[in-house]
């Protein structure tokens, strides 16, 4: 129904699964080298000044999953720990986060799951404050315009890993563009999604990221 991925069918059942499918990147991941230790703390610190610099963010995305199933939609985000996943005409799926949690909503089944905000991979775009220095590493792209940034919680994973991909660009906050990113879940289920048209730091209305509850209403998203 509605061409959706089995994977989206867990988006209400299983939130760690939900998170999985979050996934993005506009290049193929490079192999596991390793770069010098000052090396690898640059290019951290400029991520993490992209991050904080970035309070607000409107994309269009394209999301893939492993069996080359694709979904479009519009990714708005405000800091602190506000996004909405809103997914084309047809697809009855919705992912809002309100400022500290995560709502997976299957319009379909009338089914709402609730993560938080702070336990999830998101958290890292989402917490201006989040120091990603104690789980993220540099993954060599051969690409010096090209920066991709693995994260991996050891304490938690159950959350698998997401890899960032940024393309430099004096335009954009910190100098980097944010192209998207690409999550693998505990069971090794890879999904990638694409951003384009990305805006950054314009007003976003806290409204946007209401939601009808289909448990109450019956809406749509």
């Amino acid at each position: 129904m509605f061409g959706i991925p089995m994977t989206f069918r867990f988006l209400a059942r299983s939130p760690a699964r939900s998170l999985a499918v979050l996934a993005a990147i506009a290049l193929p991941l490079s192999p596991p080298l390793s770069l010098p230790a000052i090396a690898q703390q640059g290019t951290l610190a400029q991520v993490q000044r992209h991050l904080r610099a970035t309070q607000t963010m409107t994309a269009a995305f394209e999301q893939t999953d492993r069996a080359g199933k694709t979904l479009g939609g519009t990714l708005t985000l405000k800091k602190p720990g506000k996004v909405r996943f809103q997914y084309e005409k047809g697809v009855p799926l919705l992912i809002v986060g309100d400022g500290s949690s995560l709502w997976f909503i299957d319009y379909s089944v009338r089914q709402v799951s609730r993560w938080p905000v702070r336990n999830s991979p998101l958290s890292i775009l989402l917490d201006p404050d989040r120091d990603i220095s104690g789980i993220a590493r540099v993954v060599p792209t051969g690409n010096p315009r090209v920066l991709s940034i693995e994260a991996h919680d050891p304490k938690r994973p159950e959350f698998g890993r997401i890899t960032m991909v940024f393309a430099r660009n004096p335009a954009a906050p910190g100098g980097l563009m944010m192209q998207g990113w690409v999550a693998i879940d505990s069971q090794n289920n890879r999904t990638r999604v694409r951003l384009s048209n990305q805006r950054f730091n314009a007003p976003v209305s806290d409204r946007t990221f209401r939601w009808n509850d289909p448990r109450k209403t019956g809406g749509r998203p």
